[in-house]
């Protein structure tokens, strides 16, 4: 039995309306080449305890192409972190670093503090 109103990612759980249908989102977008990329980098404690976070925003392209991104800084950084959503999240104070890096790579960025 399939479910009328299928829960979907803009946080809607149940409508009134019997004709109520969840809009599909389009996610074949392609990956921006690095020089067109117009990342920012700045400095997050947000909800996080306290501790820093460095957040490389602003990716655009597909899923696959963050995560490698993503691995790529935090492997350069020798730190945890993750990457969804069109951002990176690498552990601790890595501005600089992750900045060199994008740079390196052909990457245009912009830091923000």
């Amino acid at each position: 039995m399939s479910k009328k109103n299928k829960p979907d990612t803009h946080g809607f759980v149940f409508s009134t309306d019997p004709n109520f249908q969840f809009e599909e989102q389009n996610e074949n977008i392609e990956t921006l080449l690095p020089k067109q990329q117009k990342l920012r980098i700045r400095l997050d404690t947000k909800h996080r305890a306290g501790k820093a976070v460095t957040l490389v925003e602003n990716f655009i392209g597909k899923d696959e192409d963050l995560q490698e991104l993503g691995k790529k800084l935090k492997s350069f950084c020798g730190t945890g972190g993750f990457a969804k959503d069109g951002e990176i999240i690498v552990q601790g104070d890595q501005r600089d670093k992750v900045l060199q890096w994008l740079i390196k790579n052909g990457y245009s960025s912009s830091k923000k503090i």
